[in-house]
């Protein structure tokens, strides 16, 4: 297994851990009956921690697909390089950096380590176009 597959499988477990923390500071903030219940009404707005972590979460869930794409992509076609090696570890380290920033409700440097998982896809697709 080549190391950008590695890493997409390290991103799957990101993914699942960011699921699992904000659904349940969700259930902190609203309550285990809303969780268990079938929402046809609409919750509270998150705030506060579970919030965050709710975004950040979206945020994954829109950048995800993405990365898994590029990565699946240079494998089949059989592209690996050092720029897909390091736009895979470059997207997994920020990412992973960007929830705790989030999480802890750090101003501006989440924005510029999102840039950074970013910049790592278009490595890869760069690895891509060239090769």
């Amino acid at each position: 297994m080549t190391l950008e597959l590695k890493i997409l499988s390290f991103s799957i477990v990101l993914g699942l851990v960011q699921i699992v923390l904000a659904s349940q500071a969700a259930s902190l903030q609203r309550g285990y009956m809303w969780t268990a219940s079938a929402r046809d009404e609409v919750g509270p707005a998150l705030t506060g921690l579970a919030g965050r972590l709710h975004r950040a979460l979206r945020n994954f869930v829109e950048t995800f697909p993405l990365f898994a794409a590029a990565v699946l992509t240079a494998h089949v076609a059989g592209t690996h390089s050092w720029m897909t090696e390091w736009g895979a570890q470059l997207y997994f380290g920020a990412r992973l950096i960007y929830v705790a920033l989030y999480a802890a409700g750090v101003f501006l440097a989440r924005s510029l380590v999102w840039n950074a998982a970013t910049l790592g896809i278009v490595l890869i697709l760069f690895a891509l176009i060239w090769a």
